[in-house]
């Protein structure tokens, strides 16, 4: 019966031949009867458990934890770290097999891949899995930048006339020049001095520091590609200049990553940039999702497919915002985004989040207008209306500043349910176009109204659990439920909400002005809020939600069913991603803890 134990199961696939043949004459296997305790909480176990058939119950107290079926393993962590912290019970009869501890802790000394699977930090397991699986674009995407062609750098000086500046280009196969100028550096490009011929009539003997550019962008030798990417789309660069300490050393095009990157991102800001009506804009959308597709299909880490979509996407709505606005809202607005887009972790389109803040009441007929344009063209190009309403056509969110002043007050000081959650949902907004002040003064208002005040953080801590299920048993309560009743997991409202929501709630309370999660969580640890690495569990648990969902809003968008975009069902998963999730949601469970007792929930 050993024979036919599954090594490609992880984490048994990475091991060697030998070391399976090791582990397979080892194995014994075990009968459990349906109630029968397997490993009981604050006892060792002697023995590796991986079901073969039947279904067990981790269980805290009264209180399932999490139910296991076949080719899942247990318990790894009372294996190498003590005594096990909850209860193993056979749910129905059970078959396993049972690892010997001195085989597989030999096994742990000696493979570190295997080890990997043994210590409980999901950040830990996610890079392990990370070396073997990452294939394809995301292979090339972290290669460094010196590991790529390019074109090494060339100097002149910024008197060189645009001739002969024309002429190096050419003998050198080189489109590219940098230009020295006293203390400035700056590049010219073969297109710049092919306008400055036919467009603005320039001299042959014209000095080239008149066409180059000093706003120069750049990147390290040792930065990843993937970064190279992100720049060119961020800042809407075909190149960028490659340092070497405080030196260039080169040029890197974006032809010179073509082939590496599906898709190529970096072209489609010239795409929106061309555009000359809203209709034109509908393409880009459809381009950015489609680069969304190809970039997950490839195996791109989720963290740079939000990145990329939302540098994209700000890009579009601030064409759209140019192309839309009267003169009075181009000149006194700043356009925002919210939510999953505001924080750079959105991929999928779900739904609008945005708003428009005025330096002065403009006319009303043309925010009506404004309004009904912007909003309704995003709808047409795909991004779907927010079900609350959080949108530009919404006057709650389009005003003079001095209003939305008095209505963030408004929503510190009343009783009213709505008010917490619009906190946080602008609490997440950035700023895509125009004056970027006017947003800095409404956060720092919104800030300041809030700190020290314990009870209403404490209320607004509350809307960690907002969704049903979320009160205090909310993700013990939903693993109770997998194997009995619905095998299906909601992972925004269980997992990603927590997290965002927890780590927004400690950001206001400590000032804290960064505003994707990520970043968040790394300040909050530097302010001792919580030990840094519980914070690297946090953010990997985090990643870990953002990739499961991305791969269920994929699939809702090919089968039709987008109310399905956040559930994923359990027994579709492999065993390693059941594990990875099983990980995640533990530490949202102490995260919420974290929560629940600083802000004293448990007396609401």
């Amino acid at each position: 019966m050993p024979q036919a134990f599954d090594a490609q199961n992880p984490p048994f696939d990475r091991l060697s031949h030998d070391e399976i043949g090791t582990l397979r004459a080892a194995i014994d296997i075990g009968y459990f009867a349906p109630g029968e305790s397997i490993i009981p909480a604050g006892q060792r176990s002697e023995h590796l458990h991986v079901v073969i058939k039947g279904r067990v119950e981790e269980r805290d107290g009264d209180t399932v934890e999490s139910s296991l079926g076949p080719k899942d393993t247990f318990d790894a962590r009372s294996l190498v770290h003590g005594p096990a912290g909850t209860t193993f019970v056979a749910a129905e009869e059970t078959l396993c097999y049972l690892l010997p501890k001195a085989v597989v802790q030999d096994l742990i000394s000696r493979n570190p891949g295997f080890a990997a699977f043994f210590y409980s930090e999901i950040s830990r397991k996610l890079r392990s899995y990370d070396r073997r699986d990452r294939t394809g674009v995301d292979s090339a995407l972290r290669a460094h930048v010196r590991d790529v062609r390019y074109h090494a750098a060339i100097f002149v000086d910024g008197s060189t006339s645009l001739h002969d500046a024309g002429q190096l280009m050419q003998e050198r196969n080189n489109n590219t020049l940098f230009v020295r100028d006293g203390a400035r550096t700056g590049i010219v490009t073969g297109a710049n001095l092919a306008k400055a011929f036919v467009v603005d009539r320039k001299p042959l003997e014209a000095p080239v520091r008149e066409v180059c550019h000093f706003d120069v962008v750049s990147i390290d030798a040792d930065d990843f590609i993937f970064a190279a990417v992100i720049a060119m789309t961020r800042h809407n660069k075909r190149r960028l200049a490659i340092r070497s300490g405080s030196d260039y050393i080169g040029v890197l095009e974006d032809i010179d990553i073509l082939g590496l990157v599906a898709g190529n991102p970096q072209l489609i800001p010239g795409q929106i940039d061309q555009a000359k009506a809203p209709a034109d804009l509908k393409a880009c959308a459809l381009d950015i999702q489609s680069q969304v597709e190809r970039l997950h299909r490839q195996g791109a880490r989720v963290e740079v497919i939000a990145q990329i979509t939302s540098d994209l996407n700000r890009r579009l709505f601030a064409k759209l915002f140019d192309m839309v606005a009267p003169p009075s809202i181009r000149e006194n607005g700043c356009l925002l985004v919210m939510g999953s887009e505001g924080r750079g972790e959105q991929t999928v389109r779900t739904d609008q989040d945005n708003g428009i803040l005025l330096a002065k009441p403009v006319p009303e007929a043309d925010l009506a207008a404004f309004r009904s344009a912007f909003s309704g063209a995003l709808e047409s190009f795909g991004f779907p209306p927010c079900p609350g309403d959080v949108m530009v056509r919404n006057p709650r969110w389009s005003q003079p500043i001095d209003d939305f002043l008095v209505q963030i007050e408004g929503w510190v000081r009343s009783p009213a349910e709505d008010g917490p959650m619009n906190l946080g949902i602008f609490f997440d907004a950035v700023s895509v176009t125009g004056h970027h002040d006017l947003l800095d003064r409404a956060k720092s208002t919104m800030v300041d109204l809030m700190r020290g005040e314990t009870a209403y953080l404490a209320r607004f801590a509350r809307a960690i659990d907002l969704f049903a299920g979320a009160s205090a048993g909310m993700l013990t309560s939903f693993m109770a439920s997998v194997g009995v009743g619905s095998d299906e997991i909601d992972v925004k409202k269980s997992g990603t909400f927590p997290i965002v929501h927890g780590v927004r709630t400690l950001a206001i309370d400590q000032g804290i002005r960064e505003v994707p999660t990520a970043d968040r969580i790394a300040a909050l640890a530097e302010a001792g809020l919580f030990g840094a690495d519980f914070g690297r569990e946090l953010t990997s648990a985090l990643s870990y939600f953002m990739e499961i969902r991305l791969r269920s809003q994929l699939a809702a968008m090919a089968t039709g069913k987008r109310e399905r975009e956040s559930i994923v069902k359990l027994g579709e998963l492999t065993t390693r991603d059941r594990d990875l999730l099983r990980d995640a949601l533990r530490v949202v469970k102490r995260f919420r803890e974290i929560i629940r007792n600083r802000y004293h929930l448990s007396v609401f």
